[in-house]
C-alpha cells in the first residue's frame, strides 16, 4: 500500500471510529442542544484537539508504552472512567435548572472556552482512544512513512474529528432539537448523564482486562 493510500484508509477508519456513538457523541450532542450552537461547536473544536494530540502519540510511536506498561494503562483506563462520571455528575446537577441566555460577549467566551476544554479531557480521558490510533497507524501506515506524512496527517486528522463533531453540534443545535430539548431538558440531562456514567463505570471495570 502507498503512503498516499495508507494516509487514506487511516482517515476512514478513524471517521468511522468517530462515529461509534460514545461520551464524546453525547457531550457534544448535549452541549449544542442544551446550550447554544457557538457551545457545541467549541465542544467539537474541543474533540478535534483531542484528536491531534492522539494522532501525534500514534506517530510518536507512544502508544505502545501504554501496551507494555500495563499498570500505567490500567492507571489512565480508571482514571479517565472517574472523570467521565464526574462530568456526568455535574450534567445531573444541572438538570432542573432553567437554561440561561448569555448577553455579554465576555460570558459568550467564557462558555465557549469551557466547552471546548470540557470537549479536549473528555477526549483524552479515555487511553482506549489512543490505543484505537495506534493500532490503525501501525496496521496502516508504512514502516518508514514519508516525511509528509508526519507533515499531512495531524492536521488530516483534527479535520476528520472535529468535522464529525461539527456535523453533529449543528444537527442538534437546530430549533426543533432546542425546542424538544427546553420541553424535556431535565430528562433528556439525565438521561445524557447516565450515559455519560456508565460509560465510566464500564471504563473502570474493564480497566485490568487486555485489550484487543
Amino acid at each position: 500500500m502507498s503512503a498516499s493510500a495508507a494516509v487514506l484508509a487511516i482517515l476512514a477508519a478513524l471517521w468511522l471510529g468517530a462515529m461509534i456513538p460514545g461520551p464524546s457523541f453525547v457531550l457534544v450532542a448535549r452541549n449544542a442542544i442544551g446550550q447554544s450552537r457557538g457551545d457545541g461547536l467549541a465542544t467539537a473544536l474541543g474533540m478535534g484537539a483531542g484528536g491531534l494530540v492522539f494522532g501525534g502519540v500514534a506517530l510518536a510511536g507512544l502508544y505502545t508504552l501504554l501496551q507494555a506498561v500495563e499498570w500505567l494503562y490500567i492507571g489512565l483506563k480508571i482514571a479517565g472512567g472517574v472523570y467521565l462520571i464526574y462530568v456526568a455528575s455535574k450534567i445531573w446537577r444541572d438538570a432542573g435548572r432553567p437554561v440561561t441566555v448569555h448577553d455579554a460577549h465576555s460570558g459568550l467566551v467564557r462558555s465557549g472556552r469551557k466547552s471546548f476544554l470540557m470537549g479536549l479531557t473528555t477526549q483524552l480521558s479515555n487511553p482506549k482512544t489512543a490505543i484505537w490510533y495506534g493500532s490503525i497507524f501501525a496496521a496502516l501506515l508504512p514502516q518508514h512513512p514519508p516525511l509528509w506524512c508526519y507533515i499531512v496527517l495531524p492536521p488530516m486528522v483534527f479535520a476528520v474529528e472535529c468535522g464529525w463533531y461539527t456535523i453533529v453540534a449543528l444537527c442538534f443545535s437546530s430549533e426543533g432539537s432546542r425546542g424538544l430539548y427546553l420541553r424535556a431538558k431535565t430528562w433528556i440531562d439525565r438521561i445524557a448523564a447516565g450515559a455519560i456514567s456508565l460509560l465510566g463505570l464500564r471504563l473502570i471495570l474493564n480497566a485490568s482486562k487486555p485489550t484487543l
